[in-house]
């Protein structure tokens, strides 16, 4: 009999607008091929764009908070791994499945972790240096608790890991480090004809536009690079591509300037083998650029900032250039796209950063192995980071009876 997952998202996935939908696809297909049946809950409503889950014979349910009927769903289920997609819908769920399902591994799936992404937010707004961006905040305390009440947590970034055991002192024991993972190899000989330097032309900018790092980096690109990186390389058009784009990014649409906003790109392969270099001035943020990774399967060099670039190509040669300052960025965007024998280079480092870095089989079977020992004897690995416990207590108890009264009060609420 198989072993049953069932997986809380934040949203149903997206993968074709967003980095995190392409992620939770990653993760599926891993407990897939470990012969899990799964089962996916949220309380989000399904777009024209979620992934229709059913294909891969996932069951799915439309959950709510502070409703008795998730208990029912768990009862039903009976997972014996359950998956939160990012701290906040372990903030909401956790508990009940902690009480109805005690034995069941729970696992949390950071995307990145949020309290980076916001303080590096809030100091880029204040004009401070992203380097001193104040970490000790509420959500840091919301999210590393979060972090000690689960059994493990998915760790996208090497600098993340980091991060939370050195700053954080988190034990090494509840994290695991798991990229963004290509699954098959890639090398230069599968590069197609149309992925030569002279058969690709304009500059690009990707990414999901409700995503405050990339909105900021739109108008960067509108108001600091594009107005000089135009004249240096007068044939080239920049367009942006991008779901969900508000209206002051759409404003920000000038053909006579050639800066373009396309919108969501359908076939984002087409878009980046058919382009010559990525532009992605992204100011703050963390984890992982699904952008940079897409860039480098589809033989696309790219010009990011250090905060892009970030726990992205550890070692190895970068697949184009890393500038901060706006001028520099110009300089190495412009000499990218001119120079033949440089852009080949850096195709070349993208396609070997992937091999070394993110190749599925490097981190397939370790994962496999990480659940398969906590199935064997969760009880021990609680026991060994029992903090973890005298926190799923504690919370368990506050939220638990906050969520009754709010229950109660929209029966009392529904009868009246």
């Amino acid at each position: 009999m198989s072993q049953k997952l069932l997986i809380i998202g934040h949203t149903f996935p997206e993968p074709s607008t967003t980095a995190a939908g392409g992620r939770m696809l990653q993760l599926i297909e891993l407990f897939l091929e470990q012969g899990f049946s799964l089962s996916f809950a949220t309380t989000a409503a399904r777009s024209d764009k979620s992934f229709a889950l059913g294909g891969l014979s996932i069951t799915t349910s439309t959950i709510e908070l502070n409703d008795p009927s998730f208990d029912e769903l768990l009862r039903a289920l009976q997972p014996s791994v359950v998956l939160f997609d990012r701290f906040i819908t372990e903030e909401q769920f956790g508990w009940r499945v902690a009480e109805m399902c005690p034995n069941a591994i729970r696992i949390l799936d950071t995307e990145d972790l949020h309290f980076l992404r916001k303080a590096r937010e809030a100091a880029y707004r204040k004009g401070w240096p992203i380097s001193q961006a104040d970490l000790f905040t509420q959500t840091a305390k919301r999210e590393l608790a979060s972090i000690l009440r689960c059994d493990v947590s998915l760790i996208i970034s090497e600098v993340e890991m980091e991060l939370l055991t050195t700053t954080f002192n988190t034990p090494k024991g509840l994290l695991f480090y798991l990229p963004f993972v290509i699954p098959a190899e890639i090398s230069a000989t599968t590069i197609r004809q149309q992925d030569s330097f002279e058969d690709r032309s304009h500059f690009i900018a990707v990414g999901n536009l409700k995503h405050a790092p990339n909105v900021a980096s739109v108008k960067i690109l509108k108001e600091h690079i594009w107005p000089i990186l135009k004249n240096k390389v007068p044939e080239a058009n920049l367009y942006v591509y991008g779901a969900y784009a508000p209206q002051q990014i759409q404003a920000l649409h000038s053909p006579s300037e050639r800066f373009f906003i396309k919108g969501w790109a359908e076939d984002i392969e087409g878009v980046m083998q058919n382009a010559r270099v990525q532009l992605a001035p992204i100011p703050f943020g963390a984890g992982l650029k699904g952008k940079l990774l897409d860039a480098m399967q589809f033989g696309l060099p790219s010009v990011t900032t250090a905060i892009g670039a970030e726990g992205m190509y550890g070692l190895e040669e970068i697949p184009g250039n890393i500038e901060d300052d706006w001028k520099q960025f110009v300089e190495a965007a412009s000499t990218l796209y001119l120079q033949k024998e440089d852009w080949q280079k850096a195709q070349r480092a993208g396609y070997k950063t992937l091999r070394q870095r993110f190749h599925k089989r490097d981190f397939s079977e370790a994962f496999s192995a990480k659940i398969s020992i906590l199935l064997k004897d969760v009880q021990d690995h609680r026991n060994r980071h029992f903090i973890g416990q005298v926190l799923q207590y504690k919370t368990l108890q506050a939220t638990k009876y906050l969520s009754k009264w709010i229950e109660e009060k929209e029966r009392k609420n529904t009868s009246s």
